[in-house]
């Protein structure tokens, strides 16, 4: 989350991607990031809760962290003087993601109990 925050904030320069243009590349990168977020915090809070885990709070929860870390993350780029700039689609990228890591942990957690 430190790196993932740090690379959000600060500019880098344009040659660090060798050239590569891909259009809307950003917002893949936030989609794909609160994705990976939700996902993987939901699979170590059911590691972490065992038999007490409760997938509506765990998605909530988690939903609700991607949701306010993304806001966070782009007002702080509003304010920073490190040439970053706030835009309502990744706010919406953000949430996709996010979205997306709900409906595919729900589908892998229907999958495993019923192999139980």
């Amino acid at each position: 989350m430190v790196i993932i925050t740090l690379f959000s904030l600060f500019s880098f320069p344009d040659d660090v991607t060798g050239g590569i243009d891909i259009a809307h590349m950003d917002k893949m990168v936030h989609f794909t990031f609160h994705c990976v977020l939700v996902v993987l915090g939901i699979l170590a809070y059911k590691e972490r809760k065992g038999q007490t885990f409760k997938i509506g709070w765990a998605i909530t929860q988690f939903f609700v962290f991607s949701l306010v870390y993304g806001i966070i993350i782009e007002v702080l780029q509003y304010y920073m003087p490190f040439d970053r700039s706030a835009e309502f689609w990744d706010v919406l990228a953000n949430l996709s993601g996010a979205l997306v890591g709900i409906l595919l942990i729900k589908k892998y957690l229907s999958l495993t109990d019923a192999l139980k």
